[in-house]
């Protein structure tokens, strides 16, 4: 585990139904809320369909050269229709639910990464999918209470890129209670020293490494337009008004 890495370029190699049949058996024992396993999982194989989705995924070539692209979902929309059988009056139409439904996602997905890294195969998440979610369900053929949460390309890699950094331990872990007295500067030393990041500070024409993200990753305004998409994408999958 501590070997990961994201994979973005895959061989031609195709993943047998068996063996993503069993990495999901094994995903799907992670934990949930309330064993209601509220998340579902599209999987992607044919190409026109990856390539229904890749300007929603701001045409990334992972999903077009990947071999299966995974899309896992908030699902609360099978539960209910499970109590709406069972003559039990569902009550999942509401933030709560969603926030269940997309952590279940996030647990299912996770625990699928690890499953598959061990079997061999790569992967990469992409962020997009919070970006467009109401056009990535459109595309899918989701039903209301089912929404998008992220996406994962998978395949055997073609790669073997550089680790990303991660920040020391003392910046993430918190004993007790929340330390806000730490040296902020003295935790982000190592990142903002590493030579990429010195050339991602240059090539962008910025003065400092954080600069690179508020003013052109994530700024204001992409965040803003983003946050109102994906609220409006929760609220047409009824997932509250």
């Amino acid at each position: 585990m501590n070997d990961r890495r994201s994979i973005r370029r895959y061989k031609k190699e195709e993943i047998s139904q068996e063996l993503l049949d069993e990495l999901f058996t094994k995903a799907f024992r992670a934990s949930n809320t309330g064993n209601m396993q509220a998340y579902s999982v599209i999987v992607t194989r044919d190409m026109e369909m990856k390539k229904k989705l890749a300007p929603l995924h701001f045409n990334q070539r992972m999903i077009t050269e990947a071999p299966v692209v995974l899309t896992f979902c908030a699902d609360f929309h099978r539960f209910s229709k499970w109590c709406e059988a069972s003559d039990a009056e569902p009550c999942y139409d509401n933030f709560l639910s969603f926030f269940a439904g997309a952590t279940d996602a996030l647990l299912a997905a996770q625990t699928f990464a690890v499953a598959a890294e061990q079997a061999g195969l790569g992967l990469c998440y992409l962020g997009t999918t919070n970006y467009n979610a109401a056009e990535i369900a459109e595309v899918l053929q989701l039903p209301e209470l089912v929404l998008p949460i992220t996406t994962i390309t998978v395949g055997y890699p073609d790669e073997m890129p550089a680790q990303s950094d991660r920040l020391p331990l003392n910046a993430i872990v918190h004993h007790e209670v929340y330390d806000d007295k730490q040296d902020i500067k003295a935790l982000y030393a190592a990142k903002e020293a590493l030579p990429e990041n010195h050339a991602f500070v240059h090539e962008n024409n910025k003065q400092t490494l954080a600069q690179v993200f508020t003013d052109i990753r994530y700024n204001r305004a992409t965040n803003e337009t983003c946050s109102e998409k994906l609220l409006a994408a929760i609220k047409a999958a009824k997932f509250f008004k």
